[in-house]
């Protein structure tokens, strides 16, 4: 922008001399040109443009605001175009940007036709304006690559958080895989143990029930030998005045030894009806063991007798059909017995 464009200048209408004063009117009578005045009412096409200079006043005050401001603003619209144009050029040299001097606006225009020298335009580049000094040293080309740089930087920057949240959200996703999988193993692990831990005991109970048994075995012993098993617990049959068997039989040879199943007492020896000759061994446990039929008797009343001590023969006294040992177990010394097979195997011995 070198200067303001000239104003256009209305018609001159010459003026009514009325004694000293002249008097401007429209549609008032033209003395020298003879017709009356006429309404100035300009159009596009009735104005042409005046060629010179534009007349204003002179500045009646140096340094004024108006013009202050007026510069100033104009000042820094140019600098900060002058700074975005030196930044988005890349190896060009800046360009000087010259501004004129700006007029006061609020200024009036003065009756004196004198003319005034043409402003001059101030020469001060102010393409620079807005940068530091060490970009303007370096020049555009360093203030871009500055710029590309930064920009370099920050998408560098956010490149690295992100892939720094990735390899955290991917070590957190593998640990929580670990997690659950070291969980399962245990669990696993655990349900094995409990299992292993479970089959032993039972092994272990098993051994112990057999350690048990054989202990036994070896503190009671089977009331004959060379035996045949005849008639068991319960059996039903006319031969016996109950209506059942009430004990188990070992058919033997007349004379074959009884013994003790364990040790204990004899609480009784002698006949007894039926049963024939009949001894009874008390054991600790106040269990009584019967023997029934014997062809003989071997102790008495009162005497301790160890496991596998000879108490009296086999027989065939009492109500028989044949030589055997009949006998019996009651618990307690009670009146009702039980099955003499599953006491002896309770007992560790094999019939």
């Amino acid at each position: 922008m070198a200067s303001n464009r000239s104003a256009t200048e209305a018609p001159f209408v010459p003026s009514q001399r009325t004694g000293d004063s002249e008097t401007f009117a429209y549609g008032s009578y033209n003395a020298e040109n003879e017709g009356p005045f006429q309404e100035w009412n300009p159009t596009e096409e009735s104005i042409r443009p005046v060629r010179g200079r534009h007349r204003v006043a002179k500045q009646r005050q140096r340094g004024g605001l108006a013009r202050s401001s007026t510069v100033l603003g104009v000042g820094v619209i140019a600098a900060v175009g002058g700074a975005g144009m030196a930044s988005a050029q890349t190896g060009k040299p800046p360009v000087s940007i010259s501004m004129p001097d700006m007029p006061n606006v609020g200024s009036v225009f003065e009756e004196d036709e004198a003319d005034e020298p043409e402003p001059q335009a101030s020469t001060a580049p102010l393409s620079s304006a807005g940068l530091i000094a060490a970009d303007t040293e370096q020049g555009t080309a360093d203030a871009g690559e500055a710029l590309r740089a930064r920009i370099m930087q920050q998408a560098e920057s956010q490149q690295d958080a992100f892939d720094k949240a990735s390899a955290e959200a991917a070590q957190t996703a593998a640990a929580k895989k670990a997690a659950e999988q070291a969980a399962q193993e245990k669990k696993e692990a655990e349900a094995k143990e409990a299992a292993e831990k479970k089959a032993a005991e039972e092994e272990a109970a098993r051994k112990a029930e057999e350690e048990r048994l054989a202990a036994l075995a070896k503190q009671y012993a089977l009331p004959t030998s060379s035996y045949t098993l005849t008639s068991y617990f319960g059996q039903a049959g006319s031969y016996w005045s109950s209506g059942y068997h009430t004990g188990l039989d070992f058919a033997a040879p007349t004379g074959t030894p009884i013994k003790a199943v364990h040790s204990g007492t004899i609480t009784q020896a002698g006949w007894e009806g039926s049963y024939g000759y009949k001894t009874v061994l008390t054991l600790d446990d106040g269990t009584e063991i019967w023997y029934a039929h014997q062809s003989s008797i071997g102790v008495s009343v009162g005497q301790k007798v160890a496991t596998g001590d000879v108490i009296g023969r086999v027989g065939a006294t009492g109500n028989v059909t044949g030589a055997h040992l009949h006998l019996e177990v009651h618990p307690g010394g009670s009146g009702t017995g039980i099955d003499p097979a599953a006491w002896l195997r309770s007992k560790g011995l094999s019939i």
